[in-house]
């Protein structure tokens, strides 16, 4: 006999169930807000992020995994993805203004190479 409607995990409620079809896009967007607030703000830095970004992440692993409230098992799952995307989007940040710093190093070499060694044969 085959079911026309899906089954309901035990434990689970309607709102923790309406999270869980949703919490992928409810963390990019948590994320993307967050990157914006970011951008913006001055008062918000990348170690701010990378605080609070860690700390939920740890409070996730320690003890969100295991709530038995599926709406806080969901939250907590949202918060944890969010922070993790924005501590890689802080990562990305770091590793291109790191490259930036280094191709405009290079650069003022090639040019100091280029400037003495044009000024020899003067």
């Amino acid at each position: 006999m085959a079911y026309s409607q899906p089954m309901i995990e035990g434990g689970s409620t309607r709102i923790g169930r309406w999270l869980r079809e949703r919490r992928l896009r409810l963390a990019l967007w948590v994320a993307v807000i967050e990157g914006l607030l970011v951008a913006i703000t001055p008062d918000l830095t990348k170690w701010t992020v990378l605080v609070i970004g860690t700390i939920l992440l740890a409070f996730y692993i320690v003890a969100g995994r295991n709530m038995r409230w599926d709406v806080a098992r969901q939250l907590t799952w949202i918060a944890a993805a969010s922070q993790a995307l924005a501590i890689l989007v802080v990562i990305l940040a770091f590793v291109l203004e790191l490259v930036a710093i280094v191709a405009v190093v290079i650069f003022a070499l090639v040019a100091l190479a280029y400037l003495f060694s044009d000024s020899r044969r003067a």
